[in-house]
């Protein structure tokens, strides 16, 4: 067993090398043809680097030529399969500008908004990628009503958009866990107006209100009745909106001890 595990080895080595030998030859060929018949089998193989490399080479000498077409746009895919999605996202951009009236033209957009899509980061990074998706995929909607990588296209706008919301509801829930509620306030609110049916909604119209009574606490004596009148202006349209929302009867407290206070400040005038 052992002197046929070994035979076996060096028989994995042997074959290896012998292809990376025939890739080389390949690889120095000056007829961009036979590269061009070899980087086709290599992708039909789902070698795609080793595709890519070929593609890229004759890229240059093919363009304008009826392999051209292919070239681009297969090139991107190998990109795309090998998960380098901005550069495949550029190529399939360079394809389509390249070869509109193309039939493989609307694949090329579709592909194009999908590689960024695809190169967008967890919730908690930088979420460039997700919004250039986002627009890309809505641009080809537009476009292509129609296409069959509609249902795809949708599903792909939906769950950037539930990525951004996380985003921008972790950005401005970072301020309150920050205590800088004042930043707060306006990262909650601004929420609010660009995710008007995000699911964190309640719970972000619950933290003005939470944000807005620590605020009062922390404020000159001077500003806090007017900051208490504002916890309880904001627990108003928290209770209108949801009357019987999760976060209820924290407000109901927060609201409670706001009166008081704005009561005794009334005292305390008179």
């Amino acid at each position: 067993m052992r002197k046929l595990s070994v035979a076996s080895y060096f028989l994995v080595i042997l074959l290896a090398t012998a292809a990376c030998s025939k890739f080389r030859k390949i690889e120095k060929s000056p007829d961009w043809r036979v590269k061009y018949e070899a980087a086709m089998v290599y992708y039909d193989k789902k070698e795609y680097y080793r595709a890519s490399v070929l593609y890229e080479q004759i890229l240059p000498v093919v363009r304008g030529l009826p392999e051209g077409e292919k070239v681009q746009f297969y090139l991107a895919y190998c990109q795309f399969y090998d998960k380098l999605y901005l550069l495949a996202s550029e190529q399939f951009k360079t394809f389509y500008e390249t070869y509109g009236r193309s039939t493989l033209a609307e694949e090329a957009r579709y592909m194009y908004a999908y590689s960024q899509y695809a190169s967008s980061p967890d919730a908690n990074l930088d979420q460039t990628s997700s919004v250039n998706a986002m627009a890309a995929m809505q641009e080809f909607l537009n476009r292509y009503p129609n296409s069959a990588f509609r249902d795809k296209a949708v599903e792909v706008i939906f769950t950037t958009q539930a990525k951004l919301e996380t985003k921008g509801f972790n950005n401005a829930y970072q301020y309150y866990r920050m205590r800088s509620y004042k930043a707060a306030i306006v990262a909650l609110n601004n929420f609010k107006n660009n995710f008007p049916d995000s699911h964190y909604l309640e719970q972000a119209s619950f933290l003005v209100v939470s944000a807005e009574y620590k605020l009062a606490q922390q404020s000159i004596t001077s500003k806090q009745a007017e900051r208490y009148k504002a916890v309880v202006e904001h627990y108003k349209e928290y209770i209108d909106k949801y009357p019987e929302g999760k976060y209820l009867r924290d407000a109901e407290k927060l609201y409670t001890d706001s009166l008081e206070k704005l009561s005794k400040f009334k005292n305390t005038n008179t």
